[in-house]
């Protein structure tokens, strides 16, 4: 968000107005976002339950966004009350490098997700091994420490300015110019390949459920399982508690977060790009407000999302808050009693252990779709 996001006012009448607008539409969506993406960390943490290896990515991306957030969003609502950068230089270098680093983060962190969705319902059988939590925490790792790596080139570019009105910002230290190529590889590496990937393996993964009438199926070989786990754990017979999702719900669901991703971050994104290569940069102080609240928007809405499209994630931030009242066998049950993917299991894994019959990798059948269908309530 520097240099490419600096904007300049030249009626002094409009800055009141604006820094009121730009500060609460800042505050609303960065206080939503922390307090959400907070939530999703703990309920992962708190919940034995939810610790699955794809809760353990959206930990990851949660965690990126409130980065975003506190390293984006704040220090812009500083900047329009006092007009002027008051973090000296450490603060300029710091701020400078932990946006990008969540920025950057956040990205991978939908790209690994989406590849760990891709194998649980294209390739369940090699699920067992390739979905675990331990997998899925040392690739957690491996992201954060390259992504951390790659974001210090920013301590070297970005310095302490004084602008045309004597006030100090931070901004570029060398000519514009020279960003171009750390621009044009951001823009191919955190928004162009995410998406590109995001559609190619979505689309496969809606071609496979589009292919077989899953909901039928995966519920009739689902009801015994559903019956033994209940009686056996619970004493609850919870038979009918857990919806199955069709087909066209879980294209839904999926396009949302493809769409979400490429529209909020298409503004900003371009504008970068645009002003890269444009000797006089488009500076519209409402047009660069507009691209960062969909930034903050994209960092903030995805508890809002898990809310809405989780049943599993609605009941835990339920417990979180204490607003749902004492648990119910049948609200527990339903949503927080699903075994928990174990060292060396898959969500399909877990979905058949009360079978005695073996899946094999030939044998396309109603129980292979059951699998497919308990792995996406882990979603």
């Amino acid at each position: 968000f520097n240099g490419c996001l600096k904007s300049s006012f030249n009626e002094g009448g409009l800055q009141p107005f604006f820094a009121t607008i730009s500060v609460f539409l800042v505050l609303v969506i960065c206080g939503v976002g922390i307090v959400g993406n907070i939530m999703v960390v703990l309920v992962v943490l708190i919940t034995r339950e939810m610790k699955t290896p794809t809760n353990c990515y959206l930990v990851s991306l949660a965690v990126a966004d409130l980065m975003v957030l506190v390293a984006a969003g704040l220090p812009n609502i500083s900047d329009s009350l006092a007009g002027t950068w008051i973090y000296g230089h450490a603060g300029c270098l710091g701020i400078t490098y932990f946006q990008y680093l969540g920025i950057n983060v956040s990205s991978c962190s939908i790209t690994a997700f989406t590849v760990e969705r891709y194998i649980a319902v294209c390739h369940p059988m090699r699920a067992h091994t390739m979905c675990t939590v331990s997998r899925a925490k040392r690739i957690i790792a491996f992201v954060w420490s390259c992504t951390s790596i790659y974001c210090t080139l920013w301590f070297f570019l970005v310095d302490i300015n004084v602008n045309k009105s004597q006030h100090l910002e931070c901004g570029y230290k060398v000519s514009r110019n020279l960003y171009l190529p750390i621009y044009l590889l951001d823009f191919a590496l955190f928004f162009v390949t995410p998406l590109f990937v995001a559609t190619m393996l979505y689309g496969l993964i809606g071609r496979i459920l589009f292919a077989s009438p899953i909901p039928d199926q995966a519920d009739a070989t689902a009801e015994p399982w559903r019956e033994r786990s209940g009686k056996e754990k619970n004493g609850v017979d919870t038979r009918g508690s857990l919806p199955t999702m069709s087909p066209l719900q879980v294209i839904k669901m999926l396009a949302v977060v493809v769409i979400l991703f490429a529209l909020l971050w298409m503004p900003y994104r371009t504008l970068v790009l645009v002003n890269s290569f444009m000797d006089n940069p488009f500076l519209n102080p409402w047009f660069i407000l507009f691209c960062r609240l969909c930034v903050y928007a994209n960092s903030a809405i995805n508890p809002v999302v898990y809310n809405l499209m989780s049943q599993k994630f609605r009941a835990a931030f339920k417990r979180l808050c204490k607003c749902g009242g004492e648990p119910t066998p049948h609200s527990l049950s339903s949503f927080l009693r699903t075994p928990a993917v174990a060292e060396g299991e898959s969500p399909s894994v877990v979905s058949s252990r009360g079978s005695s019959t073996q899946l094999s990798t030939d044998d396309i059948q109603p129980r292979e779709w059951q699998a497919i269908a308990r792995s996406l309530q882990y979603i």
